[in-house]
């Protein structure tokens, strides 16, 4: 599995997901400009697009401008895609991301995202699919923050040394402390 190629041929992913390119970025007319060269004009909620397109656009993004705006898009999906409404715990929340990447996903093999609660206030991410890190540690923190314990001062999301899809490997896996 390699990060930017679809495990699926026929996957789509929908325009609120997409759409996090454009709200991720603090250049509007860039982002959308990414998306055009790569297939992808005029992005529409409730629409649905090709995967393949859209990770070309990341694909773009990692070489014309780099780690942080990945970050950043990755940090807006859970303003723009769909999620359980259940959610009230960082246990819940950082497990729900497996959930609502299925959601947001259709017509083929897409991946995962694996929670492993490993002590009270800390857990591991295993994000065994198509992305690019910078924007799986966005969801992650994103995710993590919004629903921190108040007990809490603050989120820690490190990538592990390891298995990495810059690599060649399957996965990264992220350690989440809080």
């Amino acid at each position: 599995m390699a990060m930017f190629k679809a495990f699926s041929d026929g996957v789509q992913v929908n325009g609120e997901t997409v759409l996090s390119i454009v709200d991720g970025s603090p250049l509007k007319k860039l982002a959308l400009d990414i998306l055009e060269k790569n297939g992808i004009k005029d992005p529409q909620k409730g629409r649905w697009y090709p995967q393949q397109k859209w990770l070309d656009a990341f694909k773009a993004i990692s070489e014309e401008i780099g780690s942080n705006l990945l970050f950043s898009v990755g940090y807006k999906i859970p303003e723009n895609a769909k999620f359980p409404s259940e959610i009230d715990t960082i246990q819940k929340a950082l497990g729900a991301i497996d959930v609502a990447y299925h959601m947001n996903h259709c017509n083929g093999e897409i991946g995962h995202y694996t929670f492993e609660l490993d002590g009270e206030k800390s857990g591991r991410m295993i994000c065994e699919n198509p992305y690019p890190c910078d924007f799986d540690k966005g969801i992650i923190t994103a995710m993590a923050r919004k629903f921190r314990p108040k007990d809490s001062f603050g989120v820690n999301v490190e990538h592990e040394e390891g298995p990495c899809r810059k690599n060649g490997d399957n996965a990264c896996v992220y350690t989440i402390s809080w």
